[in-house]
């Protein structure tokens, strides 16, 4: 029995199966949800670094549809991760299949990560946790932020920070953030289902990860960013010829969705989360070298 698998077919939809491997651990407070198309070697190299992951989980897997052997790889899994897996018979879009995630998933935290991630720190979901644990205050962690949002929605990228294995840009163990970028989303499921999980108007894949930051500051929650190393290809699900939607259609999606996310949250818009020490120590090296107006060049 220790080789084990055990297969159930949900009575609700027959494209979803549960599969856990006997000699596996239990699933443990956390379910790490991923959504799949097509781009086979990201998605095992992000599976095969979470297989280091200390710290129990359950694995949900959404496939929009892949057709190079995704489904096939899921259906001989052979780590000791409890795995639901779900296909859909058609690329939904990412928002889309977030939402069938996070709702089969039976953690009491959820964590949504990119398939094209790999995790550097084994003790990483333990540390997204702590993030939740330590301070009731704080509604959503991540690995990737901006600590300053513009009036358009747009990120102002010197205050980005991040634990990417290169050039990391994260002192200490966590920093507040004005939003969490979607490439690593971690919350409380409970929290998620009374914000109504991820808005589907954003459309296929842009938008909703500043959108869900900012709902869960409405709801009196703090964002933050979390330092655990972890390598991002970025965009590598996106600008391939296997991509689900043409490059110029992306590119139009992402405007139309932050065009929405400013208009939706006007009221908070401009948003900066940085103290006023650390503001002008920002402003100090853009003006250093400015001369005054009208002084000569002499």
């Amino acid at each position: 029995l220790g080789t084990a698998r055990v297969c159930v077919y949900s009575k609700r939809d027959s494209n979803i199966q549960k599969f856990s491997n006997l000699a596996g651990p239990m699933a443990g407070r956390v379910s790490v949800v991923l959504v799949v198309f097509n781009r086979l070697p990201l998605t095992r190299a992000c599976i095969e670094s979470l297989g280091l992951t200390t710290a129990p989980f359950d694995l949900v897997v959404v496939d929009n549809g892949s057709t190079d052997g995704t489904g096939e790889f899921f259906q001989k899994f052979s780590l000791t991760i409890p795995l639901t897996y779900h296909r859909n018979s058609e690329n939904l879009g990412l928002i889309r299949a977030l939402n069938q995630g996070w709702r089969l998933a039976d953690g009491e935290f959820v964590c949504f990560l990119h398939n094209d991630t790999e995790m550097r720190e084994p003790t990483w979901l333990e540390r997204l946790s702590a993030a939740l644990d330590d301070d009731p205050s704080v509604g959503l962690a991540g690995l990737y932020g901006v600590r300053r949002l513009r009036k358009d929605g747009r990120y102002v990228g010197r205050t980005i920070v991040h634990c990417l294995v290169e050039r990391p840009t994260l002192n200490g163990a966590r920093v507040e953030v004005a939003a969490v970028d979607g490439v690593c989303l971690f919350l409380r499921r409970e929290l998620l289902a009374t914000l109504a999980g991820f808005d589907e108007r954003y459309g296929f894949f842009h938008g909703y990860d500043r959108d869900l930051s900012l709902k869960v500051r409405e709801a009196g929650r703090r964002c933050v960013v979390v330092n655990a190393p972890f390598v991002h290809v970025g965009g590598g699900t996106r600008t391939s010829s296997e991509a689900p939607v043409p490059l110029a259609d992306d590119l139009a999606q992402r405007r139309e969705a932050l065009a929405r996310f400013a208009r939706r949250w006007s009221h908070r818009l401009p948003l900066d989360v940085r103290g006023v020490a650390e503001r002008f120590t920002d402003w100090l090296p853009l003006h250093r070298d400015r001369k005054p107006h009208g002084a000569s060049s002499s």
